[in-house]
């Protein structure tokens, strides 16, 4: 479903009054849900997975530094505390660390990006979490 028509759905639905309200308010449910289901499902599924295989991966004194903050087109994005860490993480990706994330991860991971920054400045009360 494209934004075009979601957003076309949308205004129908604000033009909807009386009895006629209830079948255009599930005329937008219905493309809403499938949309939720097939698309977002799937990818929270597969973020769940990625931070899972990370989790398991990366050992405990490298991890505590870093946040997974995105992943986009294959290109996992994760911020390291300091140079120190980024530079052990990176010694850790190109030694295998990278293709153990790769076995236990279903999807295209073509590289891992790490992006100096604070983790204490990020909203992520939780880490290791990844951004949609």
């Amino acid at each position: 479903m494209q934004e075009r028509q979601l957003r076309n759905v949308w205004q129908n639905r604000r033009r909807s009054t009386g009895a006629m309200g209830a079948d255009r308010v599930s005329m937008l449910a219905e493309p809403l849900n499938r949309l939720v289901n097939k698309h977002l499902a799937k990818r929270v599924r597969r973020i769940g997975q990625l931070s899972a295989a990370w989790e398991e991966c990366v050992p405990d004194f490298i991890r505590e530094h870093t946040a997974l903050v995105g992943f986009n087109g294959g290109t996992l994005t994760v911020v390291v505390d300091s140079a120190s860490h980024r530079y052990r993480l990176e010694m850790l990706l190109r030694a295998g660390l990278l293709d153990a994330i790769r076995e236990r991860f279903s999807g295209a991971l073509n590289r891992v990006r790490l992006t100096p920054g604070q983790l204490d400045v990020l909203d992520t009360p939780d880490r290791p979490t990844v951004q949609a």
